[in-house]
């Protein structure tokens, strides 16, 4: 689900994984842990891979140091291996869930292939997810059609040279810090989220606000035909301006605040909201 460090699950366990020239790459540490082959997975592999050297197999060549999302909420470093990879890594490992796992593997690496081949099927599992975790259909609408503005907004900025996720991230800020008056941080800070996605906290008002900025700095960026980072964030800052005073317009309509300290998923009914309010 997301771009860094997406997770997908094994009997409970957590794998995180990442989309990497063309294929899955999985956090060995993860898998390790997912077999149960040690109490202390870290060691475990550091282990492995000096006995893998031995037979043969050079995981100096074919692991990849990938940025995933540790538990304290930071990209770090981690070693990732492709499916193929994998497979012969579990080889290795004596364990009665090695089996298991590599079929579990199989169907994950197939299922990306189908939703390359068909990105509706990707959208479709997406819903599901999001269904299973107890959200409205007509909140997933509004979220799977978030994504689909972001990506477009991302892809724009691409084309005109913004370079890395860093600025991208401060491009959002600046959206974000127009519309809400919230930089993402802090407005997960507000929420009280940590490594959760915010989106998947906003309620629909908040998603509708979050997309209206964005889509306005993609029609903005398009029209000035802005280059480099400074015009696109200039364009940023007036997509998110835009979004901003409709936002401040429907408070003054509705009589509440639209950014609310409440995850949506665990929110109440809506009449019995408390609301926070925030300029």
């Amino acid at each position: 689900m997301e771009k860094h460090g997406a997770l997908v699950v094994f009997q409970n366990k957590k794998i995180r994984r990442i989309w990497y020239n063309k294929w899955w790459y999985f956090s060995v540490v993860d898998v390790v842990s997912a077999l149960e082959a040690s109490t202390i997975p870290k060691r475990y592999w550091s282990d492995l891979k000096a006995k893998l050297f031995t037979e043969g197999f050079e995981p100096y060549d074919k692991i990849v140091q990938l940025k995933l999302l540790a538990e304290d909420g930071k990209l770090r470093g981690t070693d990732c291996a492709n499916t193929k990879d994998m497979f012969r890594i579990i080889q290795s490992i004596p364990s009665k869930k090695a089996e298991p796992f590599k079929q579990w593997l199989a169907q994950v690496g197939y299922d990306r292939i189908q939703e390359i081949e068909n990105p509706e099927l990707a959208q479709k599992r997406m819903k599901e997810i999001y269904k299973q975790k107890g959200y409205s259909d007509d909140w997933i609408e509004k979220r799977v059609r978030g994504i689909a503005v972001r990506d477009e907004l991302t892809d724009e900025w691409k084309k005109r040279d913004v370079k890395n996720e860093k600025e991208y991230a401060i491009l959002t800020a600046e959206i974000s810090k127009a519309t809400f008056g919230l930089t993402p941080s802090e407005y997960k800070k507000f929420k009280g989220l940590k490594k959760e996605n915010l989106r998947d906290h906003m309620d629909d008002l908040e998603l509708i606000f979050s997309m209206l900025g964005e889509r306005v700095s993609t029609e903005i960026t398009r029209k000035d035909n802005s280059q480099g980072f400074n015009e696109c964030k200039d364009a940023s800052k007036r997509g998110g301006r835009v979004a901003g005073n409709a936002r401040k317009e429907t408070e003054k309509e509705i009589g509440r605040k639209v950014s609310s300290n409440e995850n949506y998923i665990d929110a109440p009914e809506k009449n019995k909201r408390k609301r926070i309010i925030k300029d």
